[in-house]
């Protein structure tokens, strides 16, 4: 039997999780963070609703997967995120401790890598996985404010 279960599946959801931020006016970025093919956490950025430059996706998936398992550690955990983190959300990576994280598109002058950044030791790092989705939404939001 095929595993559904998959890095496609499950960057499917933090699909709809930017859909739900472009729906809102929010650059249009998702995140889930999933254990044992089970998602414990589901978010999108929402700086512009909480007028808080710290409330990315990736930032809020976190905060609500630790205190879903009760901890500060996120070991055994995936966060699947539409785009490759910034330099903020990739330090509260870091101090997770996730145990892979999974990105769709990459910011080429945002993202962690440019910026050389590094995450925790342990966190295996997956790049591309929906890739062309995840770019068509936020083209699609920045040609609209343009």
């Amino acid at each position: 039997m095929e595993d559904i279960f998959t890095d496609a599946y499950f960057m499917k959801q933090a699909l709809k999780e930017a859909q739900a931020a472009f729906d809102e006016g929010e650059v249009p970025v998702g995140a889930v963070v999933v254990v044992d093919n089970t998602i414990i956490a589901r978010a999108h950025n929402q700086t512009e609703r909480l007028t808080d430059v710290t409330a990315h996706a990736e930032m809020i998936a976190i905060t609500s997967a630790a205190n879903y398992l009760g901890g500060k550690y996120l070991t055994g955990c995936t966060l699947y995120v539409t785009l490759e983190p910034c330099v903020m959300c990739a330090g509260a990576l870091y101090w997770s401790q996730l145990s892979r994280v999974v990105f769709g598109a990459p910011d080429p002058k945002r993202g962690f890598q440019i910026n050389q950044v590094k995450l925790h030791p342990k966190t295996i790092i997956k790049q591309g996985e929906l890739q062309a989705e995840a770019m068509e939404l936020l083209l699609r939001f920045f040609e609209q404010r343009r």
